[in-house]
């Protein structure tokens, strides 16, 4: 995402919400002009050229205002894009809410404003908020809105954003950008100590599972639109990849073809091919790849009109040429300026073409689209499954591998090599949830029995 932009918009202070106006009944708040960090300007008096905060020290950073030091500080993470999207959201909606509602630079706020913010997160302005749009969408807003048009941040999210401020302030502080940080005085908003912080109920039953790999094999095999199903084949191989091998759906996006190899640990009755990642934390890991999961590869590599395997032997005996590229990409790239963007590659003086592979993002539109068809579609599935099928997303599938594994009696240290866990205490969860999922079909059968025996006296 590139942090300038050539068009920009000016946004300015609401006068009337800076300076507790008050309307009458029959007056709607005045729309106001938002824009995301890449297209934003201010004007020169909320710009923090000459902030209160302003340190007199030399500074590390060549930083005129508040927008430069803030390019700056994200520019850290150019490299994490996963980070870098996190922290810009939390950044441009301060900035905005700063310069907008609060008539305020970044290096002229204080305690009080902070506090201020840290309450405005509770419910943001029903102006800050809005369905989700493209970033150069004249409706894009910074607040997503919920299904009932709310945007409430959960309290870990409020949390979030209060050390991620608290994190910048204090990087502008070490930099000697600013003199002060007003972030330390304040405190984190209250949460929940939950027993456990993920969400593994999302992962799909053993039958569940079984019945939609066998579903998707057979979309997969459909004659008919080569476009849907090339697309079922990109979810199947995308499914195959996060519920195999437990892949987090950045690490799946992030996947690639040079780094997935034949293992030297496996036979020819008996292969096994092995994938390294970088995953959370910059943690480098190899994870192994099932067989199912090559052929969905090899499927969907052909639909992108690439060899899987790599070209054959060329007449001269020369070696073959190793595959390289994203292992999930969309087959078919949309003409928008953002696609063209991401598939170009500048070499020398040439501007190449260059495959880029899904996103993280849409990976995840990819999985819920595709789920919501089978939902509505898929044959023999109860209203629970139903259910189950409509709730899942694609870090169900991770979960999935981790609920099947311990089942079939993975030991829990390997569950957790392949799931990228820094604890094994993480991992114990899966066992866990399969200790219940025991109990409770065993309760069940007792109920059962005793209902049998009561109606045979």
């Amino acid at each position: 995402m590139p942090l300038v932009a050539a068009a920009l918009v000016e946004v300015v202070p609401d006068l009337a919400s800076n300076h507790g106006a008050s309307r009458g009944a029959d007056q709607s708040p005045r729309r106001l002009t938002l824009a995301p960090l890449e297209r934003l300007s201010v004007p020169h008096a909320l710009s923090g050229a000459d902030g209160e905060n302003r340190s007199t020290a030399f500074c590390y950073i060549q930083a005129k205002h508040d927008l430069d030091a803030l390019r700056a500080y994200l520019n850290r993470y150019r490299d994490q894009p996963k980070t870098l999207r996190a922290y810009t959201k939390e950044l441009e909606r301060f900035l905005l809410w700063a310069v907008v509602l609060r008539g305020k630079a970044l290096s002229d706020l204080r305690v009080d404003d902070c506090e201020a913010y840290k309450d405005f997160l509770k419910s943001p302005d029903p102006r800050f908020v809005g369905e989700r749009f493209a970033r150069q969408s004249p409706r894009w807003r910074p607040f997503a809105s919920t299904a009932d048009g709310s945007a409430a941040l959960s309290a870990d999210s409020q949390r979030y954003a209060v050390r991620a401020l608290r994190a910048a302030f204090a990087w502008w502080v070490d930099v000697r950008y600013l003199a002060g940080n007003p972030w330390i005085a304040v405190n984190d908003p209250p949460v929940i100590q939950r027993a456990s912080a993920m969400k593994i109920e999302r992962a799909l039953p053993a039958d569940l599972w079984r019945r939609l790999r066998n579903e998707l094999d057979m979309r997969c095999a459909e004659e008919g639109d080569s476009r849907s199903t090339s697309q079922w084949r990109a979810m199947r191989a995308t499914i195959l990849l996060m519920g195999d091998s437990g892949l987090r759906r950045e690490e799946a996006a992030s996947a690639r073809r040079e780094n997935l190899k034949p293992s030297v640990y496996g036979t020819l009755a008996r292969p096994v091919w092995e994938l390294t990642i970088v995953g959370k934390g910059q943690r480098e890991r190899t994870v192994p790849v099932s067989v199912a999961t090559l052929e969905a590869m090899r499927e969907h590599w052909a639909d992108r009109g690439r060899d899987f395997d790599g070209a054959a032997i060329g007449s001269a005996g020369a070696p073959s040429i190793a595959p390289r590229g994203p292992l999930l990409g969309p087959v078919i790239i949309p003409w928008t300026d953002a696609s063209r963007r991401r598939h170009r590659m500048q070499r020398g003086d040439a501007l190449e073409i260059e495959e880029a592979g899904y996103t993280a993002d849409g990976l995840n539109r990819l999985i819920g689209r595709m789920l919501k068809t089978l939902v509505e579609t898929m044959d023999g599935l109860s209203l629970d499954e139903r259910a189950r099928l409509g709730q899942a997303n694609a870090h169900a599938f991770r979960h999935t591998f981790g609920t099947q594994s311990v089942a079939d009696e993975v030991p829990v240290d390997v569950v957790q090599k392949v799931l990228g866990h820094a604890s094994l205490a993480t991992t114990t969860i899966y066992v866990q949830a399969e200790k219940q999922r025991v109990l409770e079909e065993v309760a069940g059968y007792y109920a059962r029995r005793t209902e049998r025996g009561s109606a045979n006296e």
